[in-house]
This record gives structure tokens, C-alpha cells and sequence, in this order.
């Protein structure tokens, strides 16, 4: 009895994962003004840019390829993701979270690990 239970648990467990993780979807991408026209590489020069797809996160001076997803309880994501600075070598690995806007439901916002805001987007059109 108590294993099916555990199997009971474990599968509602992954419905409910897989549910959270459909509510932030990155199929198409999400960005800013500038992030949205440079979606398909760089036609317009900014010193402001977020870019935000299923892979990766673009800004002005940094690229991060995201490592792994992990859905959370309340909705959003937590991703892991090594980055490249503009005029730095290698990579740093970096975590932050992407949720939806208190303000807009449309709207995501990513932040750092340390809770600041690194901005706010909406799907690209």
C-alpha cells in the first residue's frame, strides 16, 4: 500500500512540475524594445537590450546559455545558465529566476540570484 502510494505521490508530483513549467512558456522569445528587434542577431546598436529564449538570455554586454530549468512550486523558474561578458574571457555560471509580472501578467520578470530585478519582458510579436 504504501508504494503505491509513493508512486501516486511521485506522479502527481510531475504532473504538477510539468503543469508549473507550462506556465512560463519560452517557446517564442521575450525582450524588451531592443531585445525583441535584435531577436534574429544585432540590427540595432543599445546600450539596454534583454533577450530572453528557451536557451538563452541576451543582454547589451553578456550572453548566458542556460545549463538547466527548474520549475518551482509558485509558478516560476529558477535557471542556471554559464555567461560570457563583453571583454571578459570564459564563462561564469550564474543562477536567476524568471516569473511572471505582478504588474502585467504578460510580462516576465528575471532576477538575480541576490532577488535585484535584471528587467522585465514581453513576448516578442
Amino acid at each position: 500500500m504504501r508504494v503505491i502510494y509513493l508512486a501516486v505521490a511521485a506522479a502527481v508530483l510531475l504532473a504538477a512540475g510539468q503543469a508549473f513549467a507550462a506556465g512560463i512558456d519560452l517557446s517564442k522569445p521575450y525582450g524588451d524594445k531592443y531585445g525583441c528587434i535584435n531577436r534574429n542577431g544585432q540590427e540595432v546598436a543599445a546600450d539596454q537590450m534583454l533577450l530572453l529564449t528557451d536557451k538563452e538570455l541576451i543582454t547589451a554586454a553578456s550572453a548566458c546559455t542556460f545549463s538547466d530549468k527548474q520549475a518551482q512550486a509558485d509558478g516560476s523558474l529558477v535557471v542556471q545558465a554559464h555567461c560570457e561578458a563583453e571583454g571578459e574571457e570564459g564563462q561564469s555560471p550564474i543562477k536567476f529566476t524568471i516569473k511572471r509580472s505582478k504588474k502585467n501578467a504578460k510580462k516576465l520578470v528575471i532576477a538575480g540570484e541576490d532577488g535585484n530585478v535584471m528587467g522585465e519582458v514581453s513576448r516578442c510579436k
